[in-house]
């Protein structure tokens, strides 16, 4: 069963200024993909659970994107029915979002303006609880064994689950030339940056 709860608080990335909607759509995709996350619905590549629009007067656009990947931890990959998956609840809005041209390096370039928030909320499926509740006598101790033997675990799967939140919010801001807060951050990203905020 898949917690209610997220595992820690959401994550956000918020961003007004040029950037490429597709560019950075399409670049998040890909980089979800390399990192193994599928479609939790038909365990394809997808993401997409909802595509919302709203255009107002001028062609001034309102977007709500919603994707929802998972991810079978590593130690897990090789099994048919792992007892935990990873999932993602990532939350896209994006106000404001009009079309814009730039000069970048003596060329124009079209672009897109407007301010993106992307959230990011983690879970974690206890897939075993449903195999003791199966059981007569297992379905009684499901509590004992998630608070104490398999506590360890829980919180190692807990903590890596974290870490994997905390590298796509750094991926996100990187892509979007933002400031980050972790040590560790890639020198040149594979996914180019077709963000030109005006604050560099």
């Amino acid at each position: 069963m898949v917690s209610i709860f997220p595992e820690f608080a959401p994550l956000k990335v918020k961003y007004k200024d040029v950037f490429d909607l597709k560019e950075f759509y399409e670049g998040f995709w890909e980089w979800l993909k390399e990192q193994g996350w599928k479609d939790w619905e038909n365990d394809l590549d997808t993401f997409e659970r909802f595509y919302g629009e709203r255009v107002s007067q001028g062609g001034v656009k309102e977007l709500w994107i919603r994707w929802r990947p998972y991810k079978v931890p590593e130690p897990y990959a090789s099994m048919e029915e792992p007892p935990l998956r990873y999932y993602f609840d990532i939350d896209f809005h994006v106000l404001g979002l009009t079309s814009a041209e730039i000069i970048k390096d003596g060329k124009k370039i079209k672009a897109d303006k407007g301010e993106i928030e992307v959230t990011i909320r983690a879970y974690i499926e206890k897939n075993y609880e449903a195999k003791f509740e199966e059981h007569g006598l297992l379905r009684h101790v499901i509590d004992i064994f998630s608070l104490r033997i398999y506590k360890k675990t829980l919180e190692d799967r807990r903590r890596e689950l974290y870490r994997e939140a905390y590298v796509l919010q750094t991926f996100i801001k990187q892509w979007f030339k933002l400031k980050t807060h972790l040590p560790y951050e890639e020198t040149e990203s594979f996914f180019p940056s077709k963000a030109w905020p005006s604050h560099r």
